[in-house]
């Protein structure tokens, strides 16, 4: 796909306002174990930064997804993998379904100020018995007069202990026969004038293996009302949306892995370049050069792959299999770079300080979250077999 001036200016900008405005205080927020979401959030939305790919009459720009594609790349040259999550989580996971089924009230009140960075927003599909496996969901959603009351739990909420509301998968009706077409896309608020919204709990914030960064929830609604006109879309379509909506996560995951692949590449390049054993530098082993052009290599057959399906999502075709393909692939070799590239850092690569421990760390979460990888090679055995797999492995 042929990139144009515009998309070169859009990453230089977003570029620029990583380097000023993000890197400086990574470390801190990575020690902290939190990023200051609505801060940041306001600083990236006055720049546009959120609603590159939103409707404009909600404050976006308007544009194709393969502007919100060079925009990713740029925000993974942030120095850890938990603060561009948590933007991708606002751009690209809790955001495309309402700005493409919700109604123009309900995204005038929920889409326009996230765009704006005046809410931080977050994904609620996964619970404590339901994670790749979506069609488990237990969390329901029962009619009250106008109104949904929700119970149920919601697990690894990425931004969960910051956001103002939450995109919810949840039951809407008890038919269990068919767990396709009995789920509903909400938008629920967890704030009300500054407050915790009645019934909402946060119930813990959870300490992780990496994306320290990112604050990360369990959360709890107990009788939690919310008006039916917060429904996105129809009602008993919601996996039908979210399964869409998963589309642009994976292929946002694929893009900021292979931009990390580089990042940390290119950083071994430089570490080994300066330091030295035996008299010379490590760079000037033939098996670490050679190991590191293999790697290049492969993150940019990656790349193709991952480009050619963001071509297919632009142009309105069904991006499932390629996207599929390239988070599969991009998790695994982001697995396989940061490894390969901690070890020609020695000593130095095991130790916290150092930018590729960090990327050892929060690169694997990458096989887990937005479908595991053996739910991806689930969706890919379809595409090419026609097996009728179990539906739990196919979403």
């Amino acid at each position: 796909m042929e990139l144009t001036t515009e998309h070169e200016e859009l990453k230089r900008s977003a570029l620029r306002f990583v380097e000023e405005e993000i890197n400086p205080h990574v470390d801190e927020w990575e020690e902290n174990e939190i990023f200051p979401a609505h801060e940041l959030f306001k600083k990236l939305g006055d720049q546009g930064f959120l609603g590159v790919t939103k409707p404009e009459k909600y404050g976006g720009a308007g544009l194709d997804y393969s502007y919100g594609a060079v925009l990713n790349e740029a925000m993974a040259h942030i120095k850890c993998g938990g603060v561009p999550m948590a933007i991708g989580v606002q751009t690209d996971m809790s955001t495309p379904a309402l700005a493409r089924f919700g109604s123009e009230s309900l995204c005038n009140e929920f889409l326009k100020p996230s765009i704006a960075g005046d809410y931080v927003s977050c994904l609620g599909v996964s619970e404590p018995s339901a994670g790749s496996d979506v069609a488990a969901i237990k969390t329901f959603a029962v009619k009250d007069g106008d109104d949904y009351v929700i119970n149920g739990s919601k697990m690894w909420i990425t931004n969960g202990t910051q956001a103002d509301w939450m995109c919810m998968l949840a039951n809407t009706e008890s038919d269990q026969k068919n767990k396709h077409l009995n789920k509903s896309l909400i938008c629920v608020p967890l704030k009300e004038n500054g407050k915790r919204t009645k019934g909402v709990t946060i119930n813990r914030k959870l300490k992780k293996m990496g994306m320290h960064s990112s604050d990360t929830a369990e959360i709890f609604f107990e009788d939690v009302r919310v008006p039916q006109k917060n429904l996105v879309g129809e009602e008993g379509k919601g996996f039908i949306y979210q399964m869409m909506q998963f589309q642009e996560e994976r292929l946002y995951a694929a893009i900021a892995n292979y931009a990390s692949c580089e990042l940390a590449i290119n950083q071994t390049i430089d570490y080994t370049r300066q330091r030295k054993t035996f008299g010379k530098p490590i760079l000037d082993n033939q098996v670490v050069h050679f190991k590191l052009s293999e790697l290049m290599t492969e993150v940019e057959a990656l790349k193709a792959l991952t480009w050619k399906g963001i071509e297919i999502h632009v142009n309105g075709g069904d991006c499932t299999k390629l996207a599929s393909m390239s988070k599969l692939k991009s998790t695994r070799l982001s697995r396989k770079v940061n490894d390969e590239c901690l070890q020609f850092w020695g000593g130095m690569g095991y130790m916290d300080e150092t930018p590729i421990s960090r990327a050892y760390r929060d690169g694997r979460l990458g096989s887990i979250g937005g479908g595991s990888d053996e739910v991806m090679l689930g969706i890919i055995s379809v595409s090419y077999t026609h097996l009728t797999l179990p539906t739990k492995r196919i979403v």
